[in-house]
């Protein structure tokens, strides 16, 4: 049996047996090192795990998941939600706008779906369940909406992609995702509308009593939280501070408006949030270092460009590819997070990207997009695992508005692939580089 298939068996076999995906990437490389190398080479796996997470752009990702669980608990959600109601008002189908519009505003902060979706979840179920939305639908929707994370910059997604595929501007991928991300959440309130208006959900006249919210005041309270996504992106297109740099901004930013502005953020809550991170992000570098070994294995050994010629052999039409490829992307993101896609795809997908000359922004942007639908789609579906609970209904009860969604986000994904400009206007008007 050939090193490539002992490297892949292994790997596919430890993720069947439920091992972490971290080490079965390990163990897979190791084995394609063992048969197809020499013993020998083991040598080198302390140097590929430490190559692997040695680049100053990776340390924008324990940052932002910092900032992501900063903002989840600084109160900003709720300001969002009282300003977004009070500008929108009862209609139907309301607070599905008010929830998407606050999960896109949030993915501008924290660039992480999970975060996102526990932010707002908690502030928008009962709201939502009082109006009539049944709560399958309502924790559906805002883990659909929170996936957009992973679009709106900043993202960590993104930033990972940055490091895999040298040459890029980090500032143009950032910068390609924001059309995507707010045509993904558009795509949402199409269903969520029509389905309000044809259940009576949140009628405007069921409740002639109740009062809408002061805007002037909403705004006021709100004016911290908007800021945030202001400096992130406003700091990064004046060049005042790098990708990175900008994850401390958002840090201290966060920090700031939750303990002197909101005040919900206390010491010792701070000590909780702070390990919070610190697991999180030990487990998101731990995949990433492992995955250099698995990484460093397929490409000495050439298995990444046997793939990608066995996938070239289907066909020669490079749409035909593609739509293969994000079938192959979205069958992934239903099993696998987004880290783990990006470090195991990527190095089978650059050739065909090259070969068929696939404009690597877009082509990202794509990834990001499948992956995001991923988010939220069973079996794994880690949004949805987070609004369930919140919601405290089962995962099987959301199954079917998790299609319905699917499907609305995957026609905006259509849009994206067959007019790029989508993505790749903005970049190109601010003048960074996307290629």
């Amino acid at each position: 049996m050939s090193p490539d298939l002992w490297m892949l068996i292994v790997f596919g076999t430890c993720l069947f047996l439920g091992m972490p995906v971290a080490f079965a990437l390990g163990l897979g490389g190791a084995a394609g090192i063992i048969t197809g190398l020499s013993p020998d080479m083991l040598a080198t796996l302390g140097a590929n795990t430490y190559n692997s997470i040695a680049k100053y752009p990776l340390i924008a990702i324990p940052l932002f998941i910092l900032t992501g669980l900063i903002f989840e608990r600084a109160g900003v959600a709720a300001s969002l939600v009282n300003l977004a109601q009070s500008l929108i008002g009862r209609r139907y189908g309301g607070l599905s706008l008010v929830a998407v519009l606050v999960c896109l505003i949030m993915g501008g902060m924290s660039g992480s779906g999970p975060a996102d979706a526990a932010a707002v979840a908690m502030v928008m179920l009962p709201s939502m369940t009082k109006a009539g939305y049944p709560r399958p639908f309502s924790a559906s929707l805002i883990a659909a909406a929170s996936s957009t994370a992973i679009l709106i910059p900043p993202s960590i997604a993104l930033i990972l992609y940055s490091v895999m595929i040298p040459g890029l501007d980090l500032r143009a991928l950032f910068a390609a995702g924001l059309f995507p991300g707010l045509l993904a959440g558009a795509s949402l309130l199409i269903p969520a509308y029509i389905l309000s208006k044809r259940n009576g959900w949140e009628a405007p006249d069921a409740d002639p009593d109740a009062k809408r919210l002061s805007i002037k005041d909403s705004f006021i309270k709100a004016i911290p939280a908007l800021l945030a996504p202001v400096i992130i992106l406003g700091g990064l297109r004046s060049g005042l501070f790098t990708p990175t740099e900008a994850a401390v901004v958002a840090v201290t930013y966060g920090l700031f408006i939750g303990a002197f502005i909101y005040r919900l953020l206390t010491l010792s809550s701070l000590l909780s949030l702070f390990n919070e991170a610190v697991k999180i992000s030990g487990i998101v570098l731990l995949i990433i270092s492992l995955a250099g070994i698995f990484a460093w294995a397929g490409t000495t050994l050439g298995t990444f460009t046997r793939l990608a010629d066995t996938i070239l052999s289907v066909s020669d039409n490079s749409l035909t590819l593609l739509l293969l490829v994000m079938l192959l992307v979205l069958l992934a993101g239903m099993l696998l997070d987004a880290i783990s896609i990006y470090l195991i795809l990527t190095p089978i997908l650059v050739p065909l990207m090259s070969h068929f000359e696939w404009n690597p922004i877009w082509f990202g942007i794509l990834l990001a997009m499948n992956i995001a639908i991923g988010q939220f789609t069973p079996p794994v579906a880690i949004n949805l695992m987070v609004t369930t609970k919140v919601a405290n209904i089962r995962l099987e009860q959301t199954f079917g508005w998790a299609l319905l969604f699917t499907v609305s986000m995957f026609s905006a994904l259509l849009l994206v692939i067959f007019f790029p400009q989508i993505a790749l206007w903005l970049p190109q008007y601010l003048g960074y580089s996307t290629r």
